[in-house]
């Protein structure tokens, strides 16, 4: 039988990690968890924490990343851990990292995937993976896509970047105790029940539709061949915002750029505005799409939230999820400030008592995700 632990803890360093470990094990019945995913404030002493955490519980697998945001179905805030644990005698887990993401996608894939044992072991009907990145390191989309070739369409892809309080200054991802920027860790799931995956992020334009006339990597130069800082400052204008180019995150966390895809608008999180009026984003911006300015409320956000919930549990088979994983994007919870409870409180409703943990970790290109593996739930 699947068991599921959850623990939130205020400390720092070890004194966090042993507080997290002794509570996950007290809720697993005093056994060793066969995996742990944490997520962390920036602020932490994630080597400490890491390395409390495998002494105190001896988990088989840790991942995580560094968060702008902490919560469980306890309590909610910024600069704390939290933690989710299973013990799954039906499923097996493996951790693998890929470093060198800026520089070279092609070979962080290969060396996700070599670490994975799916491909070679028969007898496990789903194969999945929980996938965290340094998103400041760029192309979230190019490595799932990578992934995916690499493993040939056989797995389901789902998770999120790692966040830094929307400082967007450093970020990283956690491997055992290793601590990593400039790359990522997959989590890869092997089990007999299906892990359900729902999508959603509840922004929706807030401005006209354009095009990408230039564009390289994640600096976006112009939308309908007007520099992409005039379009900025048009919009500010016309909704009555204030719009600084020297200090233009306030600004930009409430207006992000969706770019349009097969799977609706996949967001991008403008972050500077650079001297020849382009901006730089968190991720890969494809030069050619079409795009719009984008803005959400309380009541969109909560929406998104429990329709990605639902359709995560409804991919379960009948089988009662024991946990939910939750990724939800920075830019979402600064734009709703106190409000942002809502969209937790949403979850909860859908989830009963199914307990859940996770972050608001930097927007990755992907809409919001929850899944579901043998019992587990997790949502972006």
């Amino acid at each position: 039988m699947t068991r599921a632990a959850i623990a939130l803890s205020r400390r720092v360093g070890a004194e966090a990690g042993e507080e997290l470990g002794t509570g996950i094990l007290e809720q697993l019945g005093g056994a060793s968890p066969d995996v742990v995913i944490v997520f962390a404030s920036p602020d932490q002493d994630h080597r400490a924490l890491l390395e409390a955490i495998t002494a105190a519980c001896r988990p088989g697998a840790l991942v995580g990343c560094s968060s702008a945001g902490e919560f469980t179905s306890d309590g909610a805030g910024v600069g704390m851990t939290c933690a989710a644990a299973l013990s799954a005698p039906g499923m097996r887990f493996t951790a693998s990292l890929g470093r060198g993401l800026r520089e070279d996608r092609a070979a962080a894939a290969e060396q996700l995937v070599a670490g994975f044992r799916g491909l070679q072991t028969p007898g496990f009907r789903y194969h999945s993976a929980l996938v965290l990145t340094d998103v400041l390191a760029g192309f979230a989309d190019d490595l799932v896509d990578r992934l995916g070739l690499l493993t040939g369409g056989v797995y389901r892809f789902f998770g999120g970047g790692a966040g830094d309080d929307a400082r967007f200054e450093h970020t990283v991802v956690f491997c055992g105790t290793e601590v990593v920027s400039n790359a990522a860790v997959a989590l890869e799931i092997l089990s007999d029940k299906p892990v359900g995956v729902g999508v959603r992020h509840g922004w929706i334009p807030g401005g006209e539709r354009m095009r990408v006339t230039a564009a390289e990597g994640m600096r976006l130069g112009s939308l309908n061949a007007i520099r992409a800082a005039e379009v900025f400052d048009t919009h500010a204008a016309t909704t009555g915002q204030r719009f600084d180019h020297q200090e233009p995150v306030p600004f930009f966390l409430y207006n992000i750029l969706g770019v349009e895809s097969a799977e609706g608008y996949r967001l991008r999180v403008p972050l500077a505005v650079e001297e020849d009026g382009s901006i730089s984003c968190a991720a890969d911006v494809p030069n050619g799409a079409a795009a719009c300015i984008m803005t959400t409320s309380a009541a969109s956000a909560a929406e998104a939230a429990a329709e990605a919930t639902r359709a995560a549990l409804g991919q379960m088979e009948g089988h009662e999820p024991a946990v939910a994983l939750v990724f939800d994007c920075v830019a979402t919870r600064l734009r709703l400030g106190q409000e942002f409870g809502s969209e937790l409180a949403a979850i909860q409703r859908e989830l009963g008592d199914v307990p859940m943990a996770g972050s608001t970790p930097m927007a990755r290109s992907r809409r919001r995700r929850a899944s579901s593996a043998d019992s587990t739930t997790a949502r972006r």
